[in-house]
């Protein structure tokens, strides 16, 4: 893992001499921040696609975990393929203005689906958090077993997430979490 791995293991699974390597990143810490915007920036416009197509909040969480751990099997496809661990960064934390950039999207097209079902005085950075974390933490698990089934963690993410955002609906006044179709769009 990434704690047991140090530069040499890495310089040694790349074709590049170490003097190269190092011109390019200094520390272990700097090729997981790489492979990780590269990821992130690889995954934004799957998320932009999410936001153009969703018509309610359930349209939104199922399509944006969806797109996630659909990518994330997709990313490790060879590995699995191979009987290798997975390549997702599993307990790395790295926090890159890519990754912040993407939270902030998510945050955003949050507070527009909150406002939208009357649930705007919900705690954004709670319900992002809570999104992110979940799609994460079960997107390690989902990427651990054999077959790796992208639908089902998609599935109990999205009904996860509605449970508790209707548990919160409900402890505070009736909202509708389906509205019009102009979802997106200011009424």
């Amino acid at each position: 893992g990434f704690e047991a791995a140090n530069i040499r293991d890495i310089i040694r699974e790349t074709d590049l001499a170490s003097g190269t390597f190092y011109n390019y990143f200094k520390s272990k810490e700097e090729v997981f921040e790489a492979i990780a915007n590269d990821s992130v920036k690889r995954f934004r416009p799957l998320l932009q696609k999410v936001r153009e197509e969703a018509k309610d909040l359930e349209s939104y969480l199922y399509a944006a975990y969806g797109a996630y751990f659909n990518f994330l099997a997709e990313e490790n496809d060879q590995a699995i393929e191979e009987g290798m661990p997975h390549m997702s960064l599993i307990g790395v934390r790295v926090d890159t203005p890519e990754m912040e950039a993407v939270s902030d999207e998510i945050r955003a097209d949050l507070e527009i689906v909150m406002d939208k079902i009357g649930l705007g005085q919900l705690d954004s950075d709670y319900v992002t958090a809570a999104a992110i974390g979940i799609a994460r933490e079960m997107g390690d698990h989902m990427l651990k077993r054999r077959p790796v089934d992208a639908r089902g963690a998609t599935k109990f993410a999205a009904k996860l997430m509605l449970a508790g955002i209707e548990t919160l609906a409900k402890s505070g006044r009736k909202v509708r979490l389906r509205p019009n179709n102009n979802f997106w769009r200011d009424t």
